[in-house]
């Protein structure tokens, strides 16, 4: 009779990322060990750095997906409000994928992959922000910063206080409502 450690897995990838989510979303990721993971997995300590090769590759392909994910997410919103609200909505959904994103120290930054997936999020943010104002560059860092700050504050529940059981949703719209100017336009003075 087969052991657990000698059991084929059918999806091991997918396996050791979802164990991988579940440890950051619960304990951020310093947490994360490939042999853990294994043991999580219960394959053999080796079977992880077959398809990750190490922490970085994993944390690596975590981002990756994390900003297909959101490149969906964000698709194509009807204005600067309503993409700030998605890009929340991302985060609160996907906050293990969020924690390693943003993190280029965790990661391997000349993966291809993380690099097209990247290029594809920064280029829907920034043609929804190209639309709006004279300067995009000033308009996609005023915007991608309002809706990254929140998010973080979001998760990291230092909000939950001044949000007083508000939805944070509707909250970041009318934040963005007072930071901008009609139809969620970058305010210009």
């Amino acid at each position: 009779m087969p052991t657990e450690r000698s059991y084929h897995h059918g999806d091991l990838r997918r396996a050791v990322l979802t164990a991988a989510l579940d440890v950051i979303a619960a304990q951020g990721p310093a947490a994360l060990s490939l042999r853990d993971l294994a043991r999580r997995a219960g394959v053999s300590h080796a079977a992880p750095a077959h398809h990750f090769k190490d922490r970085a590759g994993l944390l690596t392909a975590i981002a990756t997906e994390g900003h297909g994910l959101l490149s969906t997410a964000l698709g194509e919103a009807e204005d600067l409000r309503e993409l700030g609200v998605r890009y929340v909505r991302f985060a609160a959904a996907h906050p293990a994928h969020f924690q390693v994103m943003f993190r280029p120290e965790l990661l391997r930054p000349d993966d291809p992959e993380l690099l097209a997936a990247r290029d594809r999020t920064r280029s829907t943010l920034r043609t929804a922000v190209e639309a709006h104002g004279d300067d995009p560059a000033t308009g996609f860092m005023a915007a991608w910063s309002l809706a990254h700050g929140f998010a973080t504050l979001l998760l990291s529940r230092n909000l939950d206080g001044l949000l007083d059981g508000r939805d944070p949703e509707e909250t970041f719209r009318a934040l963005a409502g007072v930071m901008s100017g009609p139809a969620g336009s970058p305010s210009t003075g």
